[in-house]
């Protein structure tokens, strides 16, 4: 019986870009999974360059002299961007600071509006909840934490934003699926850090569960994205036609997750 090779795991390591408007601090990422050089930012680890490397005895090699010059090089072509993409993050992380620990009173995004956090303790013996409260003063979120859950109130609140996440991008794959002609073999919610969702060639699709933090075009943007990968892989003009069909104003959302990204990937960041 033959035997699924264990997947080698990448080196990580931070380093510092020298580029042309100064340096730039960032975690290197060698993979022998990555085909090509990739930049990427990440909330909790700013910018990462990913490099593709050998293996050897169970793990990646070290980039050598001549990987590292390609590297500083690809990221030298791509600067602006990357200041762009840094400068975001760090505004995320200043208004997180500035937000303080979370918890009452706090203020989360949800279907793209700010919600007000309401912390109360749970009933005796009673599991933590969760509820969206609408009022004429403003929308909350209600959490009734139990004692065994004082110390996890992010962990309380995500389940519950995945829960909700899942069942808007149901709806929403259920209502464009048909239209574009695919039927999705799965659909699944993660916490991608660098997409906001994937499609495999055997019809699995995946999607953050961030979307919900989003306006819910943003969150249909995506699914519709997906969906349409289904049926053109790659981004050929055919493919674009195909999501304007069932989304005329992808491109104003797919830029507002863009200009958003590094804020979202900040709520209850942290709470690990």
């Amino acid at each position: 019986m033959s035997r699924t090779p264990t997947p080698t795991p990448p080196i990580e390591r931070p380093i510092r870009l020298e580029l042309p408007g100064g340096p730039v601090d960032a975690t290197l990422r060698a993979s022998t999974r990555a085909r090509r050089l990739r930049l990427s930012v990440d909330h909790r680890r700013g910018l990462v360059v990913t490099v593709p490397v050998a293996g050897g005895r169970g793990r990646a090699r070290p980039p050598d002299d001549r990987v590292m010059a390609a590297a500083v090089a690809f990221a030298a072509e791509r600067e602006a961007w990357i200041r762009r993409h840094v400068a975001a993050v760090e505004r995320a992380r200043a208004a997180e600071a500035a937000r303080g620990p979370l918890g009452d009173g706090s203020v989360l995004p949800y279907r793209g509006e700010p919600h007000v956090l309401r912390v109360a303790d749970a009933a005796p013996r009673r599991r933590s909840s969760v509820a969206r409260v609408g009022g004429e003063e403003g929308d909350e979120i209600h959490v009734a934490l139990a004692a065994r859950d004082a110390d996890r109130l992010g962990e309380v609140l995500e389940r519950w934003l995945r829960t909700r996440a899942g069942d808007a991008i149901d709806r929403a794959a259920a209502m464009h699926a048909r239209a574009l002609g695919v039927t999705p073999a799965a659909v699944t919610i993660r916490d991608q850090r660098t997409r906001w969702g994937s499609a495999s060639r055997s019809g699995r699709i995946s999607l953050s569960w961030r979307l919900v933090l989003a306006p819910p075009e943003a969150l249909e943007t995506v699914v519709v994205h997906e969906l349409a990968h289904l049926r053109v892989f790659g981004h050929p003009p055919e493919f674009w036609a195909l999501v304007a069909s069932r989304v005329p104003e992808h491109r104003t959302w797919r830029r507002w997750l863009r200009q958003h990204a590094a804020e979202l990937h900040g709520v209850l960041a942290e709470e690990g």
